[in-house]
């Protein structure tokens, strides 16, 4: 178990109490998300789901969507609560998923804990198992310069929109809208918003 898996599992009941349920998202964000979702055309997957209340969102909307996260105590709570979706016990580095088979991924805060040197594994094996044409979101903590901070759980880093946006496209998309959100007394947040490109191959 890694540091960041095992400080989750430490705190998985107080993070799904405070966090794990639509009516702690915020407006914005779910506007957001649902707005990607109507655009999404074949499988899905949540990718990092904790205990799983997008992933139940997102399937009310319609799609067919799987959840996966690396913390156990998650996903035996997202099974536990929502017994008609599949969540399996998986890193978003490894994706137990073939070449191209997704429509859509949603990977919401869950790179935020990678290094600044490795962020572009996850980022690369979102678009690995992402067909041409589907679509990736992608939630972080914005900034003014790549770094570090103390986030509740274990250390996090934020981003310049423009770096990250950098990560994505490299890693074979185009980044289709940028958003931002502050707010006094929050950390800055975004998203990135990309649709996988043709491979060249």
């Amino acid at each position: 178990m890694t540091t960041t898996t095992a400080a989750y599992a430490a705190r998985a009941d107080e993070y799904a109490e405070l966090l794990g349920s639509m009516a702690a998202v915020h407006p914005s964000d779910r506007q957001l998300i649902e707005t990607w979702a109507s655009q999404v055309s074949g499988r899905a997957l949540d990718a990092g789901c904790g205990p799983g209340h997008w992933t139940h969102h997102l399937a009310g909307l319609g799609l067919d969507v799987r959840g996966i996260d690396l913390v156990p105590s998650f996903i035996e709570r997202a099974r536990s609560s929502y017994p008609g979706i599949p969540f399996d016990v998986r890193s978003i580095d490894a994706i137990d998923e073939p070449d191209g088979a997704l429509g859509g991924v949603l990977s919401w805060f869950s790179t935020i804990h990678h290094e600044p040197d490795a962020i572009a594994a996850p980022i690369a094996e979102l678009a690995r198992v992402l067909r041409p044409g589907g679509r990736l979101v992608l939630g972080f903590f914005g900034g003014d310069a790549v770094e570090a901070f103390d986030h509740a759980v274990v250390r996090a880093y934020r981003w310049p929109a423009s770096e990250l946006r950098a990560v994505v496209a490299a890693a074979g998309f185009d980044v289709l809208e940028t958003h931002g959100r502050e707010e006094r007394g929050q950390r800055p947040v975004g998203a990135i918003i990309a649709e996988r490109r043709p491979s060249m191959a």
